[in-house]
């Protein structure tokens, strides 16, 4: 009989006690409008950035262990600032915001769409991408669907959380999450237009040929004095069918994953900002990323690790956690 697992991030339906469970072990943290997880270090301020990072820590399902308590460093934060920051809905990831940068950000974009595009195809399991209505397309005719959902946005403020286009207020984050959508409409929203945003300057996701083609993935970086090391957050990479090509200044990705029943590709020409030296170069890939090591040519400290990266005049130390990049 499937049991569904209660970790965070996971929240799978599983039968095998010993499958592989990708989740956060820690608490939520929402500080001065960021918003991560105390486990793992990405912060984002919108609400769909933080749902969307991925889980840092490999482990066996569990049906009875208890999410940990939100932490909530300043209840006293400002619920204006809160509310702008708050996200409309769970997209994928965008840019990372820096610690010192706390400034609120101009709103979110309305959604793309509000209904279907008939002219795409609806893979069989999709998910509504409206906010708590989680219903699944199961393929036949749409006649009698109802999507129950929250049209406002997610709201924290000394530690309550909600919606604001409800009055319901809880106090666990876990609660939150199960909080019954107030509106009804007479059809879900299972693909739009068939875009999904993405990260500031880039393209947005599309499908084609039965593919997810991710226009783009979070990326992180840090350095030795003679490597750089550079982490491609993508769950479920197919590890035979990873293609990963060194050049002196450019890095080539093909990455495929094993979602179902959608899976993802991840195409990229990465400009380094450097030279490397490809034949000492080299990857990995785990459970939530493809990890690169790439060897220096010259040793020199790398600021940013593309060469179309803006100079900010951040010095980073060497064999220290970089800054995010996009």
């Amino acid at each position: 009989m499937a049991q569904k697992c209660v970790h965070q991030g996971c929240g799978k339906l599983f039968t095998d006690p010993d499958e592989v469970c990708l989740y956060h072990p820690g608490p939520p943290v929402f500080h001065e409008g960021q918003k991560g997880w105390k486990c793992c270090k990405p912060r984002y301020l919108t609400f769909e950035e933080f749902m969307a990072i991925p889980p840092c820590t490999e482990g066996k399902h569990s049906t009875t262990d208890h999410p940990p308590k939100i932490e909530q460093k300043e209840p006293q934060a400002d619920s204006a600032l809160v509310e702008k920051l708050a996200a409309a809905s769970v997209q994928p990831t965008r840019k990372p915001i820096s610690p010192a940068q706390a400034a609120p950000s101009p709103p979110p974009p309305p959604p793309e769409s509000e209904s279907d595009d008939q002219a795409l195809q609806i893979p069989v399991g999709a998910t509504c991408r409206r906010k708590a209505c989680g219903a699944k397309y199961s393929g036949g005719s749409r006649e009698g669907e109802k999507c129950v959902h929250h049209p406002g946005t997610p709201i924290f403020h000394e530690g309550s959380k909600g919606y604001s286009c409800c009055k319901r207020r809880v106090l666990e984050f876990d609660q939150f999450m199960k909080i019954e959508g107030c509106k009804t409409k007479d059809r879900h929203l299972f693909v739009g237009s068939g875009k999904k945003k993405g990260g500031p300057g880039a393209e947005g996701n599309t499908v084609e040929g039965g593919e997810e083609l991710l226009g783009t993935v979070r990326t992180d970086f840090y350095q030795t004095a003679s490597t750089v090391i550079t982490s491609f957050f993508l769950k479920k990479i197919i590890k035979d069918k990873a293609k990963v090509d060194f050049h002196p200044r450019t890095l080539s990705l093909d990455l495929l994953t094993s979602d179902t029943p959608t899976p993802k590709r991840y195409r990229a020409e990465v400009p380094l900002f450097a030279e490397i030296d490809p034949d000492k170069s080299t990857f990995k890939v785990l459970g939530t990323k493809l990890e690169v090591t790439l060897a220096k040519a010259d040793g020199a400290s790398w600021p940013v690790l593309r060469s179309d990266d803006r100079l900010t005049g951040e010095i980073l130390q060497v064999g220290k956690p970089g800054r995010l990049a996009a």
